[in-house]
């Protein structure tokens, strides 16, 4: 670099950090194969420019990219090595993907880093303090909070642009709900650069940098199917530098520049003379949130498969000794983290990358499942299962650290009469027969519902004893009509001319969420946005309503009532399955969409009888109030819509775009909307104008299937449990056929509770170090309400243990739990190290 005396006097007077990267896709326009290689390719260049120049320094994020190379290459890993210890090559990020920083669950965010850093830390012996998220198209309000439980102070994006929010300026605080705060700093103009002059890219980014700043950072390098810097790149910066054309140009990292930068601004006071963002980071291609029905619920299949397997492994490891499965769960998890990239999860992936999506996440959930069967198993054989003639026993296990009270499907043989069921002791509980998946002329197959009243984390033995039986009391408590379904807290009823709701009525509270709503509750509209839906605000368009063709009863007995309502549209079909259970105090509505439109989007809306309502979104680990406006918003598995001290929650276990509309000038009432499926040409970007005469393959065609949940409550979301009914709901209990046979267990029993409270356990699983024959177990759990939660008891009789514990608000806190009673138990950050600890030392012989 030319020495400072040579630089013209008259250049300005800043420092501009040229950040050298190389950002790849693993997956976009190309299959993870052509990544795969391209890695390999990608780092080697980055290593020869080392070679060439002296002062290059180059910046590297996504760990998967480094787990590659270290398995197809290992002299290239071992020259990274070296580079890394010389601190020129600089890790950021410290997560396994980019992601999608909007859609995955809050746990997945939290083993982004714990397996991206560990594997720094195991390898390189350091981690990650800057975190990075160049690429992705929006970002929670979460963020900052797991970050810090990360280990990082600071974050660099690119996404929303100046043009796309109000957040002024590129530097900036970004605070959590819970309080934990980053450095946040917008990449200005773009992450990656041309191959040649680094003139253009300097120009566009400072026309969009915050000038007061002083000294700026500007990334550069060859990205997207990656390349990195180039030897014009460097040069330019040389040439430019020497000239002081924009000021002194210096090779960095973003680690340099937040560090130069606090202790440049550090007289300005503790907050450095900057603002305060307290909210998520949107909108960039809202159309992400819809793209892809499938890949969103596989990803949200996989997510609770994972989490269900890890708290049963745990179990296991406890009550049988049986070795804690840490590396089959994390190759599952890591499947999982890949697919959540931010081009594969958003939906703008080629379509044969969803070939390798849905193989690698059923991978992931058959891991997950062989290993919670094997703990069933385990755990059953030693239950006492006295003999009963002609019964059958039947175990149920609740993977939910609370009590849970729900439905159990169970299909069953040798039973020509029926069958009721009954719990240990010989007591009804309520139940029916169902139509069985099986449709053969077997008299004896057959299928029933029953009511299970399960312990927390745990499971309860009932028996199927045969013939039918009534169940005492049940009488009267469930009524069903072709139109109406009542129960003692609910009524609703169905208009039979448009199928949807003319009446919801919570008799706890006497108020009809629904009667006198005005607005249909499917809108077919035409879509001409591509896959991104780049530049969309809002995609509560003006639509067609479906056709009602059939509305038929088809379950109404002591337990449940089930009303089934057929629609279509053009090519495509809709039904929707009404349950309402005895003593449920919410809907159940299972959808069945058979979708044949190319270039449309179905949204399901929910009209409400509620003045000026207020709206809150599920974000990963908390909630957020957002404007009744009609925007195009993403969340996790719930959105609400309260007024006046009543509300209406809609939960579900597969979509993620959302939308809660005013009234309309028309008549239309508030609504939250589901955008059920979108139906763009795969990875069509914007400005690309379609072919009228051209052969292009459409998304989402064919049959989908998912659930959600009509949940009227009094009080605003916080009286409802959405956040319990949604777990719930994507992992239900699962319920196994089991032999007689004498036992040392009782035939209930729960190893781990939260109480139910405002405290919600997330994760009950092995610790990542230590002994996997006997591991220490994690616990995590956040407050779900936003209010103080003091006191908080978290129990786990597995190994006779209670956890007493203050949170704040929204805080997200986690606990190292030793088998041992004398050890005590520890509160660990989310990569499993001691709260305030210093980073431990790298394994003997790995770093």
């Amino acid at each position: 670099m030319t020495p400072d005396a040579y630089r013209p006097v008259a250049m300005p007077k800043r420092t501009l950090h040229m950040v050298g990267n190389a950002h790849l896709d693993p997956v976009w326009l190309w299959p993870w194969q052509e990544g795969y290689q391209e890695a390999r390719a990608t780092f080697w260049s980055a290593i020869h420019r080392m070679d060439e120049y002296p002062d290059f320094v180059f910046t590297c994020d996504q760990v998967v990219l480094l787990s590659w190379v270290e398995e197809q290459d290992p002299e290239l890993f071992e020259r990274i090595r070296e580079r890394v210890a010389e601190g020129r090559w600089v890790m950021t990020g410290g997560w396994w993907v980019e992601p999608d920083c909007n859609l995955p669950g809050g746990e997945s965010f939290v083993r982004q880093g714990l397996y991206g850093q560990r594997y720094l830390h195991e390898k390189f012996g350091v981690i990650a303090t800057v975190g990075m998220n160049a690429d992705p198209f929006g970002h929670n309000a979460m963020l900052p909070a797991i970050l810090r439980g990360q280990r990082m102070d600071s974050y660099t994006f690119l996404r929303p642009g100046p043009h796309e929010s109000e957040l002024d300026g590129t530097a900036f605080w970004w605070e959590a709900p819970d309080g934990s705060r980053v450095l946040a700093y917008r990449i200005p103009f773009e992450y990656c650069s041309p191959p040649g002059d680094v003139a253009h890219q300097t120009d566009k980014s400072l026309a969009q940098l915050d000038r007061s700043l002083g000294d700026l950072m500007i990334f550069y390098g060859v990205g997207n199917h990656g390349g990195g810097p180039t030897k014009a790149n460097i040069e330019s910066i040389h040439r430019h530098d020497q000239r002081g054309s924009y000021g002194r140009m210096i090779m960095s990292s973003p680690r340099r520049y937040f560090d130069e930068l606090v202790a440049r601004r550090a007289s300005a006071g503790p907050d450095l003379g900057l603002p305060t963002w307290r909210d998520d980071l949107q909108h960039h291609a809202s159309g992400c949130y819809s793209s892809h029905s499938g890949i969103k619920q596989w990803v949200r299949r996989t997510q609770a498969a994972l989490l269900s397997a890890e708290r049963w492994a745990a179990v296991g490891s406890v009550t049988h000794g049986d070795v804690y499965p840490r590396d089959e769960l994390g190759h599952a998890w890591k499947q999982l983290l890949f697919n959540q990239f931010h081009d594969i999860l958003p939906g703008s992936a080629i379509e044969p990358a969803y070939d390798d999506a849905r193989d690698q996440l059923g991978e992931a959930v058959a891991i997950a499942k062989r290993i919670i069967t094997r703990v069933h198993n385990r755990i059953a054989r030693d239950v006492d299962v006295p003999f009963e003639d002609g019964t059958q026993p039947v175990l149920v296990f609740n993977p939910h650290p609370w009590d849970v009270s729900a439905d159990v499907e169970l299909q069953y043989g040798v039973q020509p009469t029926g069958v009721h069921v009954v719990d240990a002791d010989g007591e009804p509980t309520p139940s029916q027969p169902i139509q069985s998946v099986a449709t053969t002329d077997d008299k004896g197959r057959g299928a029933v519902v029953f009511r299970a009243s399960l312990p927390a984390l745990g499971y309860r033995l009932y028996r199927l004893r045969p013939g039918r039986a009534a169940v005492p009391g049940a009488a009267g408590a469930l009524t069903a009509s072709e139109t109406v379904l009542e129960n003692d807290l609910l009524r609703l009823e169905l208009d039979p001319s448009t199928g949807w709701l003319s009446s919801l009525l919570d008799k706890r509270t006497g108020v009809d969420l629904v009667a006198g709503a005005a607005g249909e509750h499917t809108q077919v509209s035409e879509d001409p946005t591509d896959t991104w839906g780049h530049r969309v605000v809002s995609y509560a368009w003006p639509g067609e309503p479906m056709k009602t063709t059939r509305l038929v009863l088809r379950e109404s007995g002591p337990e449940r009532a089930r009303l089934r309502v057929e629609r279509s549209w053009g090519r495509s079909t809709l039904t929707e399955e009404f349950i309402l259970r005895q003593g449920a105090d919410e809907v159940e509505v299972r959808v069945t969409l058979d979708w044949r439109e190319q270039a449309h989007l179905l949204k399901l809306r929910f009209p409400v009888a509620l003045t000026d309502p207020s709206a809150t979104y599920e974000i990963p680990f908390g909630m957020l109030a957002r404007p009744v406006d009609g925007a195009e918003e993403p969340g996790q598995s719930w959105v609400d819509l309260s007024s006046s001290g009543a509300g209406l929650a809609v939960v579900n276990n597969a979509k993620h775009a959302y939308d809660v509309s005013p009234a309309s000038p028309g008549g239309g009432s508030p609504s939250i909307g589901i955008t059920a499926v979108r139906s763009p040409v795969y990875s069509w970007h914007d400005p690309r104008l379609l072919d009228p005469e051209g052969v292009y393959s459409f998304q989402d065609q064919g049959v989908q299937r998912f659930t959600y949940l009509l949940v009227p409550h009094a009080g605003d979301w916080r009286a409802a449990g959405l956040a319990r009914r949604a777990a719930v709901l994507g992992s239900p209990p699962r319920a196994m056929l089991e032999s007689f046979h004498s036992g040392s267990r009782p035939a209930a029993d729960g190893f781990g509770s939260d109480g139910g409270g405002q405290v919600m356990i997330t994760a009950v699983k092995g610790a990542e170090d230590g002994d996997a024959s006997a591991p220490d177990l994690i616990v995590r759990a956040v407050e779900t309400t936003g209010a103080v939660a003091p006191g908080a008891r978290l129990s786990l009789p597995l190994v006779d243990r209670v956890i007493e514990a203050d949170f704040g608000p929204h805080q997200l806190r986690t606990f190292r739990v030793p088998r041992d009673p004398a050890q005590p138990v520890v509160e660990v950050d989310l990569l499993e190290w001691p709260v305030d600890g210093d980073v431990p030392a790298p394994p003997a012989g790995d770093h």
